[in-house]
């Protein structure tokens, strides 16, 4: 079940890319990613409402805390760059040399969750790192 919201992140995540193409010609990026980020803090506290999730705040440890604020900055940093990206490169440039992330998400969660890292995760975080520098090239 997994792998069906995975393929609706990344069906959405491309979707984001062209709406945002579109969206951020001839404004400045941070605005753009204010407004963006304020639709989307809307969306997540109504989903967390309608679920029903809200009184589990009260259980988050220090831990869930600092990791899920430390997750939001990287997150906000990550979409300034990604729009200033978008407002100067083309989108079908920007977004699969984002998807470096991927690879480099493979190599930390090795290094610091102690994932491990089997021949086919291997070759295929090669593979996106290969095909992210023939796009830069």
């Amino acid at each position: 079940m997994w792998w069906i919201y995975a393929l609706l992140s990344a069906f959405f995540a491309a979707l984001t890319a062209i709406l945002a193409k579109v969206g951020i010609k001839g404004v400045d990026t941070d605005l753009a990613t204010a407004i963006r980020t304020c639709v989307i803090l809307i969306l997540a506290w109504g989903f967390a409402a309608f679920k029903g999730s809200l009184p589990g705040i009260t259980t988050f440890s220090k831990q869930n805390w600092i990791f899920l604020i430390l997750s939001g900055l990287a997150t906000g940093l990550s979409w300034i760059f990604y729009f200033k990206a978008l407002q100067l490169g083309k989108v079908s440039q920007v977004a699969p040399v984002d998807k470096l992330s991927v690879a480099i998400a493979i190599l930390l969660s090795v290094i610091f969750l102690g994932e491990p890292l089997t021949i086919k995760t291997g070759i295929a975080a090669l593979l996106i790192i290969g095909g992210t520098f023939v796009l830069i090239l």
